[in-house]
């Protein structure tokens, strides 16, 4: 019978010497956890694939010994040191890491699904993620990890894996269109990873932070089970790194923890990144689960097929979550164009550009001053009009490049200039909506009469010019304004969804 066997290793741990005893078995893709006693001992699978290579015992050593050290810095109580299962037969040892045995009830993954309140636990669990992050090296091999290229690699490995299955766990249309709409994120955001990469915001991380390896103790979470078989796949945006968590708690069901983590961890380390690269960082996270989950299946675990498929389901919705929009709301004066195209802005977490807004400011004026001209002349001749656009357009460009999407508030009367925009959305690798607010005329000049405290200066001759001169937009959807501000955005909304599940599909 195989003993365990602590004499050879400098890191060699003091505790009992077991030959006998009840061992309850966990397993992963690649490795086996012997729970036995107060202790846990883990051992690596003889594994070889595109992302690691346990296949000798050597190879096994090392790992287990890397990931001592590295877990060390998340929980120093926990792993206790390296031991060996020898054979009495004359095999080779088995390194084996040993570590405190903690109780399965107090999992986060546990707590979790039983929807306990967990606020304390995911503050404490933010906030030891964000000091590993602070203290993290800094270095070329490790800023290189956070570029847009590495993040592309790591994507495409995964891509790449997911098809070479031997079997379809997943429908290939799924991985396709998971493949599209991430690589159209990464192609348009070139300075958001530029910023994110000047900011130091790549560490040497956790690399895969799961509620399962997580242990909510009373006197503070224990934090297992870092990424150790590969320095690059650990080198990674803190962002990433507390992505993935969020993405497994929103897989268990807790989608307001996952926010909640991610909201926390993002104070601790003094951060504000887009909310789309928030929605990238989580649909990532879920696609490695769904190729670690095909792994487990291929292995015959009975549950994994489900578990591939649901997360490749939620990196989808995550990845339209995470889609850049550049939309176009217009319409006459007192459409209802700017009412709609704020709150629909707040309901997306997108920035509001206004011609009214960046006209005035153009001009050196402040934008609540009124400033009456005759139609087409001064501060509304067509020059300043091409000017006002064209600043629009610029800051759009920079803004969308950041991964923050953009609604425009302007009449959008001229097809010129929404071809312009559409360019624009084009060569950023963003999705172009366009919405024209409608509403009777009677509605449109009463609503100009009694406008109160408006950047607009719109007035009943403007808008009556304005009607004569307006081109068609035959590639608007119009959108009602003579209802309820809750009913124009709705359907606003519904317009931008429609159009999102469209921009996945490039057969559309």
């Amino acid at each position: 019978m195989a003993d365990l066997d602590q004499r050879t290793h400098p890191t060699t741990t003091t505790g009992p010497h077991h030959s006998s005893g009840c061992v309850t078995v966990h397993e992963t893709h690649s490795a086996y956890v012997m729970l036995l006693g107060s202790v846990a001992y883990k051992m690596k699978k003889p594994v070889q694939n595109d992302f690691l290579d346990f296949s000798t015992v050597d190879s096994r050593w090392r790992a287990l010994d890397r990931e001592y050290t590295l877990n060390a810095r998340f929980a120093p109580d926990v792993y206790l040191g390296i031991a060996e299962l020898t054979d009495p037969e004359g095999a080779p040892p088995e390194p084996l890491l040993k570590m405190r045995r903690l109780p399965e009830s107090r999992k986060l993954s546990a707590l979790a699904r039983s929807g306990a309140d967990v606020t304390e636990e995911l503050v404490a669990i933010a906030r030891i993620v964000a000091r590993v992050h602070k203290f993290s090296a800094h270095e070329n091999t490790i800023d290189r990890a956070g570029t847009r290229e590495a993040l592309r690699g790591r994507w495409a490995a995964n891509i790449r894996e997911l098809r070479a299955l031997p079997r379809p766990i997943i429908d290939p249309a799924v991985i396709d269109e998971i493949d599209e709409r991430s690589a159209r994120y990464l192609a348009g955001r070139g300075s958001l990873f530029d910023l994110r990469v000047a900011q130091e915001r790549t560490v040497d991380g956790h690399g895969d932070l799961l509620a399962d390896d997580i242990f909510c103790m009373p006197d503070g979470p224990r934090i297992l089970d870092c990424l150790d078989f590969d320095d690059d796949l650990r080198y990674l945006d803190g962002l990433d790194d507390i992505c993935c968590l969020a993405m497994d708690l929103e897989y268990l069901g807790r989608l307001d923890a996952a926010r909640f983590v991610v909201d926390t961890y993002l104070e601790a380390a003094c951060d504000a990144p887009p909310r789309s690269l928030v929605d990238h960082y989580i649909a990532y996270r879920a696609t490695v689960r769904a190729k670690v989950a095909c792994i487990r299946a291929l292995q015959g675990c009975a549950t994994s097929t489900a578990d591939a498929v649901a997360h490749a389901r939620l990196a989808l919705m995550h990845l339209e979550a995470a889609t850049v929009t550049t939309t176009l709301v217009g319409g006459l004066p007192g459409t209802g164009k700017s009412t709609v195209a704020a709150e629909y802005a707040a309901r997306t977490g997108a920035v509001v550009l206004s011609s009214d807004v960046v006209r005035k400011e153009l001009a050196g004026l402040d934008p609540s001053e009124p400033r009456h001209s005759e139609v087409g002349e001064g501060l509304y001749s067509a020059s300043v009009t091409d000017h006002t656009y064209a600043e629009l357009l610029r800051r759009a460009r920079g803004l969308v490049a950041a991964g923050r999407s953009v609604v425009f508030d302007a009449t959008w009367t001229d097809p010129s200039m929404r071809e312009r925009a559409r360019l624009l959305s084009t060569l950023a690798h963003s999705t172009s909506i366009e919405i024209e607010c409608v509403v009777p005329a009677s509605t449109s000049l009463q609503r100009i009469a009694t406008r109160r405290s408006s950047v607009s200066d719109a007035t009943r001759q403007v808008y009556e010019a304005m009607t004569r001169s307006r081109a068609p937009w035959p590639t608007a959807q119009k959108v009602s304004c003579a209802g309820t501000v809750s009913e124009s955005v709705e359907a606003a909304l519904a317009v931008r969804s429609a159009a999102v599940r469209r921009s996945g599909d490039s057969r559309r």
